[in-house]
């Protein structure tokens, strides 16, 4: 019964062009769905999906899982099956926390703690232009332009456009032509192909180690930390929305709330008294 649920599933979802991520966690929290329920999901009643979710909560999980479980049983009940339960219950809120961010001095810092002239570019790619490490990773030769460069099928299977900072633009020219790489090829690979996104969380983690700094730093901290830095700049909020791809304003406004007030020119009331 799981198999052919899930295989219905999976065509559900890649025919909706849903992001390879997205497929992946859905059909885990579906297989233990249904491990757990023990029926077809045509005779799944409202009540059992609020007890599976409560025993979730019950057990501590995070905010986070419980979205993605109850994201997934809907779409399996109601996308794929086409069975109108009215799902309504409320998602669980995130905890609200402020990301990591580097300051200006630490970025060079670890920039200048990696010697590998490869891993270096990678990473100081993906802080200069706001990259996520999956859009580093699959970025390919034709995707880079004179100025811009276009990150297809990012996150919500959405194509946007990111800067290219000037002091990188020939040394990725000249690593793409020191590779002889073709137009449709990666840019970055490793020995057996893709390069495994654990081997950049590696390069970060040990660059921060040697950089000494005392801070939980990982790929995506390059990517809050440009964001910050445009604000610290002076750049609008809608400019940073759109490098980022984000879809609300709201989720680029968390960055406003970590660039220092001195580089935003915030001056205090006092100062006009």
């Amino acid at each position: 019964m799981y198999t052919s649920t899930i295989q219905s599933m999976k065509k559900e979802m890649n025919r909706r062009r849903l992001s390879q991520r997205t497929i992946d966690s859905y059909l885990f929290c579906i297989y233990k769905f249904l491990k757990k329920i023990n029926k077809h999901p045509r005779k799944i009643t409202k009540k059992e999906i609020k007890n599976y979710m409560d025993d979730l909560s019950e057990r501590g999980k995070a905010g986070s899982t419980l979205n993605i479980h109850l994201s997934a049983i809907k779409f399996l009940i109601e996308e794929t099956f086409h069975r109108n339960l009215f799902i309504n219950l409320k998602y669980s809120r995130r905890p609200k926390h402020l990301p990591t961010v580097l300051t200006k001095e630490e970025t060079k810092r670890l920039f200048d703690a990696v010697h590998n002239p490869k891993h270096k570019l990678m990473i100081e790619l993906m802080y200069s232009a706001g990259l996520r490490l999956s859009e580093l990773l699959n970025l390919k030769v034709k995707d880079i332009e004179d100025k811009l460069g276009w990150v297809r099928k990012g996150k919500g299977n959405k194509d946007r456009p990111f800067i290219i900072a000037d002091k990188l633009r020939q040394r990725i020219i000249d690593f793409i032509d020191s590779e002889k790489l073709n137009h449709s090829d990666l840019i970055f690979t490793g020995r057996n192909g893709r390069v495994h996104p654990r081997t950049v969380q590696e390069i970060i983690k040990q660059a921060a180690k040697k950089a000494r700094i005392r801070k939980n730093v990982h790929p995506h901290t390059l990517r809050h930390s440009f964001a910050t830095h445009l604000i610290e700049d002076g750049y609008d909020v809608a400019d940073v929305q759109a490098l980022l791809g984000h879809n609300s304003m709201q989720t680029t406004m968390i960055y406003v709330h970590l660039a220092g007030a001195k580089l935003l020119s915030v001056k205090s009331p006092f100062d006009n008294l």
